[in-house]
């Protein structure tokens, strides 16, 4: 069986995933690939949303383990993003200013 290529998955997530997510104001990015793990990030809107699981497993998890059989789970990395911290930081700087 041929290794999966994260460009083709890219390009499923592109068309299959992306859109949707992007209805929400949000986009999903690619961490790693591992041992038949996809590692994912959820950014924007989904980031830290509780129903980012939810669309994980019935999403983003269905079709890319369905139109790739390498792929046995998409597994969602958390935590803290930098895109959240520096959201974060321009907050706390535009606080600064009108005090």
């Amino acid at each position: 069986m041929a290794e999966v290529s994260l460009d083709d998955i890219e390009k499923v997530l592109d068309e299959k995933i992306r859109p949707a997510l992007a209805l929400h104001g949000g986009d999903i990015l690619i961490d790693r690939l591992e041992d038949g793990v996809l590692y994912v990030k959820m950014i924007g809107q989904c980031s830290g949303c509780p129903s980012a699981e939810v669309e994980l497993e019935e999403t983003v998890d269905a079709e890319l383990t369905q139109d790739f059989p390498d792929i046995r789970k998409v597994a969602m990395v958390t935590g803290v993003s930098d895109e959240l911290i520096a959201q974060a930081r321009d907050i706390m700087a535009l606080r600064h200013q009108t005090q």
